[in-house]
């Protein structure tokens, strides 16, 4: 059954990003590289596909160590949660996709995370975790937040208005993602305790 699961969701993730590729390069309004670049500027495209590769790899390999532990998939069902609630209480408003963007759109941001949350919670248990995991897993936010604000100065793409630097000004930008650093923080933190009470439930049980 998990394997099966992971398949269908490997299946889903590279859909949804390669459609998603496309359909930039369609519709572009840059040339191809700086297309493709920007494609790869978004934190819902770069865990949209970390997570296609995690769960191919625990598709072929379920036994490897990697795919067993816990610390990982939590930090992805973590990073992907928060990419699904951005979307539905910041972005949703933004704009209104049609046809298979709209199709695309809605795996990337509900499905897939949804989907991954449900993995998280049946599979991907398997031990405690300690709760300075938490302040590891801002490493790959924050390192993705001084690249796109870095790029964002020489290109001036920005791939999120709630970092648009010359838009709302930096001071906003610094206070939009220190608040975002704190969700991860604090969802974090919540998920660490719920992975560690199911398994100490499972523990019990058995």
């Amino acid at each position: 059954m998990q394997r099966f699961f992971s398949t269908c969701l490997a299946i889903l993730g590279w859909f949804a990003v390669i459609a998603q590729l496309v359909l930039m390069i369609q519709n572009r309004v840059a040339d191809i590289p700086e297309t493709i670049t920007r494609f790869f500027s978004f934190f819902t495209i770069l865990t949209n596909l970390s997570l296609a590769l995690y769960f191919s790899g625990r598709s072929i390999y379920p036994q490897k160590k990697m795919f067993e532990n816990t610390s990982v998939l939590t930090a992805l069902t973590l990073y992907i949660l928060i990419v699904g609630l951005v979307y539905q209480f910041v972005l949703r408003s933004v704009w209104d996709p049609e046809g298979l963007q709209k199709v695309v759109d809605e795996l990337l941001h509900s499905v897939i995370p949804a989907a991954a949350l449900v993995s998280w919670a049946i599979f991907g248990v398997r031990s405690k975790i300690n709760y300075l995991s938490a302040f590891k897993w801002l490493i790959y936010p924050g390192l993705y937040l001084v690249f796109i604000l870095i790029r964002g100065n020489f290109s001036g793409f920005y791939p999120y208005p709630f970092v648009h630097v010359d838009e709302i000004g930096m001071q906003k930008v610094l206070s939009n993602s220190g608040t975002l650093l704190l969700l991860f923080l604090g969802l974090g933190y919540v998920f660490i305790f719920l992975a560690n009470s199911i398994f100490m439930t499972r523990q019990i049980d058995a």
